[in-house]
């Protein structure tokens, strides 16, 4: 008996393993982009860099400003964002092993008592009897053969939900560095701005005193103490404005990093007051659309999920076909409890069962539509992911190609507005000019001054951006030959 069900188990065990697929064979869509990105008077050619891909550039070489660093760092570890992401990764993990544990029978010790009264007018002896029944042993529940797939197919679409997911989490770490990168710039050019305006307010203030005892000497008009006393206010207005920016740039790095943080680095950002034009790299590679394939993990995450819309088809092909399950048990039974473990007393029961599906009332045809539909949606997804990754790299090369001539022009607007300041008030205390030309070379300067700060700041954060949507931030030191190659993270992999 025993020999029997062995063999029957190993039968059936290697046919379910042996089960096909009805899944279609996946073919990887053409990439909806050209093959190469824009050219023209917006873009530079491209630079050939260290030969390093942008992607495998480590975020610590990439960013080397020390506080930034730490800032990274903390947020990597404490971000809420990165934490749900990868709690979503181990909940997908663990829903592939429960998909995939289908595919195996389950086995368990039983034991249990059948106790029967029958009345007496139906028994056969005329009197009511009791009776009662013992059983222990091992039970299969009821185990389907995998014979066409389609548990195979639900637990290949569950791998690939996972590593979607997977992929979503290191797309979701690039996001973040990138964002608090941003953040770190924008406090910095907002502090630096608050600077500019308490130098401007101060000049003003001095201003308005100036003219004011004018006025007081009957040596200025009253227009003239009017406009002075406007742009002083202005500038206080604007005091107040970068001050209140200032420290909800703070409050923003504060969320972006998870925790609060320390003095030391509260007193490293208090003194971070202006931008450092050169601590980003600007020779970065962008290779060639085809590479966005490898190195995006959002990319790997939308051609994930076509992979599982294609291997939900087969499970919804698979459901046409007949379904076989086996149930069974093996051990003792005996009318009395002393009785089920002597000699005679072994009993088994298998119970194999067959369906044929003949009239579903047109679901399972309307399944299969809805899997091919579905798969038709991620085909979608999956190109419009890609455009908008090529999109989003052809903008920042845009940037990178138009940025560093534009703020060229504004240091030299800068520079013109500071001479014709110069000049409008040496003419004033020379009586020549009257002093509302004074204001206006004034506030001309202090807008252009603003301007060339916040284009700074444009290029900077376009840096940033360039290095996100190539890829960039997976790793933290640079890729070399041993570490994967496209960029691809060790933990996507298959789960155990």
């Amino acid at each position: 008996m025993k020999l029997q069900m062995r063999t029957l188990l190993s039968v059936s065990l290697a046919a379910a393993l042996a089960g096909c697929s009805l899944a279609p064979t996946y073919e990887r869509p053409d990439a909806p982009v050209s093959s190469t990105y824009p050219t023209g008077p917006s873009y530079k050619a491209d630079v050939a860099g260290s030969g390093v891909a942008t992607a495998d550039i480590g975020w610590r070489d990439f960013f080397t400003d020390p506080l930034l660093q730490q800032l990274i760092e903390q947020s990597l570890a404490n971000n809420r964002d990165l934490r749900v992401a990868a709690l979503n990764v181990e909940a997908a993990r663990a829903q592939y092993r429960i998909q995939r544990a289908d595919l195996l029978p389950s086995v368990g010790i039983a034991g249990k008592e059948t106790a029967q009264r029958t009345p007496a007018d139906l028994s056969a002896s005329g009197q009511a009897t009791t009776s009662h029944n013992y059983q222990v042993g091992a039970a299969l529940s009821s185990w389907e053969l995998d014979l066409f797939g389609r548990i195979r197919s639900l637990s290949d679409k569950a791998l690939e939900s996972y590593l979607a997911l997977d992929e979503t989490r290191t797309a979701t770490q690039l996001t973040l560095i990138a964002e608090v990168a941003n953040a770190y710039l924008t406090l910095r050019a907002d502090q630096e701005l608050l600077s500019l305006t308490r130098d401007t307010f101060k000049s003003q203030d001095d201003s308005y005193k100036l003219t004011k005892q004018s006025f007081d000497q009957g040596l200025s008009t009253a227009l003239d103490l009017s406009q002075a006393e406007i742009s002083l206010r202005t500038a206080q207005r604007n005091l107040s404005q970068y001050t209140r920016q200032a420290a909800q740039d703070r409050n923003a790095l504060v969320l972006l990093v998870g925790q609060p943080l320390s003095p030391e680095m509260s007193a490293a950002l208090d003194s971070a007051v202006k931008l450092d034009d050169s601590m980003l790299p600007t020779a970065l590679p962008a290779g060639l659309p085809s590479e966005l394939l490898a190195r995006r993990p959002d990319i790997r995450a939308a051609e994930h999920q076509l992979k599982g819309a294609n291997a939900n088809i087969g499970a919804a092909r698979a459901a046409f076909f007949p379904t076989i399950s086996l149930t069974g048990n093996a051990g003792t039974a005996s009318a009395s409890l002393g009785g089920l473990f002597e000699g005679g007393s072994g009993a088994w029961s298998f119970v194999p069962q067959i369906t044929v599906p003949i009239f579903a009332g047109g679901s399972l045809l309307a399944g299969l539509d809805l899997a091919k539909v579905q798969k038709n949606i991620q085909v979608a997804q999956y190109e419009k992911t890609i455009q908008t990754g090529f999109r989003e790299v052809a903008d920042a090369l845009a940037g990178r190609g138009t940025l560093d001539e534009q703020i060229q022009a504004q240091q030299l607007l800068v520079a013109a507005n500071q001479r014709a300041y110069d000049l409008s008030d040496q003419r004033f205390r020379q009586g020549i000019d009257d002093y509302l030309t004074v204001l206006d070379s004034q506030r001309s300067l202090y807008t252009a001054q603003q301007t060339l700060v916040d284009t700074r700041l444009s290029r900077l954060s376009n840096l940033v951006t360039l290095y996100k949507v190539l890829g960039g931030g997976w790793t933290e030191r640079t890729a070399t030959a041993a570490q994967p190659a496209g960029g691809v993270p060790a933990a996507a992999g298959q789960p155990g």
